[in-house]
């Protein structure tokens, strides 16, 4: 059975996201508890580079939405930047990354998030 995206490229980078200091999720969660860090398709999300009977290579497009309570202005940034911080240091090789987003405010059901995403990309090869 070939690999999927999920568990070839997102799983494995949530994975290696473990380790921070955060709800760590490969999907977006019916409700986000903060800390989190969310694991999400960008746009453009594939990027094809080969397509054919047996195989297909593409670049792959996310974004890592890093979360916090926003309580405090300056707690929260200082908390966001902590976060970012320690969820780029702990990409995996083989994921490049591209930039870093300005954290905005963001309610999400009853919470209201301080929230910031950075951009990675990396190759997933699929055969049959």
């Amino acid at each position: 059975m070939p690999s999927t995206i999920l568990s070839a490229v997102r799983t494995p980078l949530a994975t290696a996201l473990a380790g921070v200091s955060a709800n760590v999720f490969a999907y977006v969660p019916e409700s986000i508890p903060a800390p989190a860090v969310v694991v999400v398709p960008d746009s453009p999300y594939l990027e094809f580079e080969t397509i054919g009977k047996g195989t297909f290579r593409c670049k792959i497009n996310m974004t890592i939405t890093c979360c916090v309570a926003y309580n405090s202005n300056p707690a929260s940034l200082d908390n966001i930047e902590q976060l970012l911080t320690s969820v780029v240091a702990v990409i995996p090789v083989g994921y490049d990354v591209q930039a870093v987003d300005r954290p905005t405010v963001t309610t999400v059901g009853a919470s209201t998030l301080l929230v910031a995403d950075i951009r990675v990309s990396t190759w997933y090869t699929q055969t049959a």
